[in-house]
């Protein structure tokens, strides 16, 4: 087991002008500056093909006026990092092309990618954007997708939450778990739900004391070698009968930090993101860290 800090390189962030960007842009300065990194802010231009607007000569006025706005997004953002983190390093780009690429391709270079929960061009009523899913799916770094309220997850003595099953993206994110509880000088609250399926009618005869106390003992070995190497974290063990999304979006509301892998013991084959990770993309209290096996 390693204790090393998430990879070198820059804190990545996708821009587009929303106020969740904005909360992106904030999370992602002080994380810069707790890692002793740089920030890279991406906005992304996307030109429209000229048959939308019949051309006669329309199209690339159209694209200057979009690169031109899109620019001062960008400062925009420039200008909020700034006053987040001044010691922290900042480059800015735009890059043409479709946001979801354009990111994916971005956070193979990134230490870590942080995007909102939603950008401008979500619809009403939904309560996570495509760019969001499609990168904490398909990212080359650990995604981070900021939610909640700035006021309530900033700083503060909440802890960072982990979600445990035993499978392999569940080991990554109890190390990214363990090394961002360690920046922040923060408890870790390791949650491990055993009741992964709706019981049947015998399941009134299920011991549920006897499964408890196995479930305790059970999360008590995966943890032990990583108590071993952040010997300086508070870790708080908590085993519950209930379903692990509702479990973990329920430890959100008190969290900095949620921690999942992409997928767990219970992931269906060739799915790229599983239910639980999905799930507190859509609806946790704080921002979520998504891990994949291969990061």
């Amino acid at each position: 087991m390693s204790n090393q800090l998430h990879g070198r390189g820059p804190v990545l962030v996708g821009v587009d002008g929303s106020e969740s960007a904005a909360d992106a842009v904030r999370w992602a300065a002080t994380e810069a500056a707790a890692r002793g990194t740089g920030l890279r802010l991406v906005s992304v231009f996307t030109p429209l093909p000229a048959r939308h607007l019949h051309d006669m000569g329309l199209s690339a006025a159209y694209d200057q006026q979009v690169r031109a706005t899109t620019a001062e997004t960008l400062d925009t953002a420039v200008e909020l990092a700034g006053h987040t983190a001044p010691e922290v390093v900042t480059e800015a780009e735009v890059v043409t092309g479709y946001p979801a690429p354009v990111l994916v391709e971005e956070s193979a270079h990134a230490a870590l990618t942080v995007v909102g929960s939603r950008g401008l061009g979500g619809f009403s009523g939904l309560l996570i954007g495509s760019v969001a899913v499609a990168l904490a799916a398909r990212g080359q770094s650990p995604v981070v997708v900021v939610r909640g309220d700035h006021s309530e997850w900033a700083g503060g003595d909440r802890p960072v939450v982990v979600g445990i099953d035993g499978s392999p993206t569940s080991e990554k994110a109890v190390a990214a778990a363990f090394e961002e509880a360690t920046l922040r000088s923060a408890p870790l609250v390791a949650v491990h739900s055993w009741l992964d399926v709706v019981l049947q009618p015998a399941g009134t005869m299920l011991n549920r004391d006897a499964v408890q106390a196995e479930e305790q003992s059970v999360l008590a070995e995966r943890l032990a070698g990583w108590e071993q190497d952040f010997p300086d974290v508070e870790l708080r063990r908590t085993v519950v009968e209930d379903r692990p999304a509702r479990a973990l979006i329920t430890a959100s509301e008190s969290a900095q930090l949620v921690v999942v892998g992409t997928r767990g013991r219970g992931g269906v084959a060739g799915l790229l993101l599983g239910s639980v990770s999905h799930a507190l993309l859509h609806h946790a209290q704080c921002p979520v860290l998504v891990v994949s096996p291969e990061q």
